[in-house]
């Protein structure tokens, strides 16, 4: 597997992964962490310009998409009920998402973000179960809540 920038020519397996992953949360009891479109072209499209949009290829094949960023992400500024493991700077990951699961696919992203960034921050809705044990088989430690811009709740997680 590699992972690489994403390009405007990834953006259908991209659409396709974010709409599988949107059903596969809503089946196993998330139906509220990405609900409509979102994420969609907009996000993905956003990503692209920003730079810190990536996909994950197996064999050729588009196979995961997420956001991956260095710097202060401005919802993880505040924290509630715990507190963050480190002020040093970091790399954030969002909007995982992955076209097949039990494959390892995940995994190898967090490695990767963490080879290139030993300071990661990320966040999961409270129903997202899945996402939850993925974070913590990965050593991604439970620091506490944030909250989106539009004010809802996030379980955040950091691994150093």
């Amino acid at each position: 597997m590699i992972i690489k920038k994403t390009k405007i020519s990834d953006l259908a397996d991209c659409e396709m992964i974010y709409a599988s992953a949107r059903k596969f949360m809503a089946e196993a009891g998330n139906p509220n962490q990405w609900n409509g479109s979102y994420p969609g072209i907009p996000e993905i499209l956003a990503d692209i310009a920003a730079g810190t949009g990536y996909v994950c290829e197996d064999e050729g094949e588009v196979v995961a998409v997420f956001h991956y960023s260095v710097g202060d992400d401005p919802t993880y500024k505040k924290i509630y009920e715990g507190v963050w493991k480190s002020d040093e700077p970091y790399a954030v990951i969002h909007r995982v998402a992955v076209k097949h699961h039990g494959r390892g696919i995940i995994d190898f992203i967090f490695r990767e973000c963490f080879e290139a960034s030993p300071h990661l921050r990320i966040d999961t809705h409270r129903d997202n179960l899945p996402m939850q044990r993925v974070l913590r088989r990965c050593g991604f430690e439970y620091c506490g809540i944030i909250h989106l811009a539009n004010g809802d709740e996030r379980l955040a997680f950091e691994k150093i």
